[in-house]
């Protein structure tokens, strides 16, 4: 009888658990495209905060280094309209391994909505990402999409690339996610 107490407790404390919604998503596969391994990446996450304030933290990338994990530095060198020039500095880690990432990327602004992201020049050979900012009516939150496409300049061990980028797409999205909840 106290057996089958103790189970019927665990699961009634396990149930509730499966059934809420996971706050973040994140897949990454590795294409063969054009020669080269792309990998294509997408991530989506909820938040509390009103589109309003996403689309506020989120194009403010002076600041992004306060929040994104590895990022060291983060300059607008050019605006024109909802055309940011970014220049970005950043290192990717696994394990042992160190490897710095500088970028300069053109961000083009639909606001409040989108943002894409695509390369000017930097340690990437592809680099191209898309956010989008979806008001929830349900809950006055924001649904918060990435998506993009990637190929490192540098090498990247082909058995454990998709691991090295889901690890650091996860750890972006869930500092951006924490910081976007994050009263300011």
């Amino acid at each position: 009888m106290t057996a089958r107490l103790f189970i019927c407790l665990l699961l009634a404390c396990a149930l509730p658990c499966q059934a809420a919604p996971q706050k973040l998503q994140v897949e990454v596969k590795r294409v063969a495209a054009d020669d080269q391994h792309v990998y294509q990446v997408s991530s989506s996450g909820m938040v509390q905060a009103p589109p309003a304030t996403v689309w506020k933290i989120l194009t403010d990338y002076e600041r992004m280094p306060e929040f994104v994990p590895d990022m060291q530095s983060s300059k607008v060198l050019s605006r024109s309209g909802n055309r940011v020039i970014v220049e970005q500095f950043g290192t990717a880690r696994f394990l042992f391994i160190r490897r710095d990432i500088h970028l300069i990327v053109l961000a083009s602004e639909q606001p409040s909505t989108s943002i894409e992201i695509t390369l000017v020049t930097g340690d990437m050979k592809v680099y191209e990402c898309h956010w989008e900012i979806a008001p929830v009516p349900e809950t006055g939150g924001t649904r918060i999409s990435y998506s993009g496409s990637m190929v490192p300049k540098f090498y990247v061990p082909g058995f454990l690339g998709a691991n090295i980028i889901r690890s650091d797409i996860e750890r972006m999205m869930t500092a951006v996610l924490e910081r976007l909840d994050r009263p300011e």
